[in-house]
């Protein structure tokens, strides 16, 4: 086993925490991505699949089934 000196641990330590520190130093906040066309139409396409089957799972249920004269 080797022995370090007190001088030697306190430069390794400090090495060791100047390493760990670094990347997070360096870590630049990411630029917000702007939503393309594309991607709107699928999350407002989500959105309606989403209502059709709540709806759907509504009328088909029997206690919340209402019969209404139009």
């Amino acid at each position: 086993m080797v022995m370090i000196g007190g001088k030697q641990l306190q430069k390794l330590v400090g090495d060791l925490k100047s390493k760990l520190k670094k990347p997070l130093k360096s870590k630049k906040p990411y630029d917000k991505m702007n939503k393309t066309d594309s991607m709107r139409e699928e999350i407002n396409s989500r959105k309606a699949q989403k209502l059709i089957s709540e709806t759907l799972k509504i009328a088909d249920s029997p206690a919340g089934h209402r019969s209404y004269a139009f």
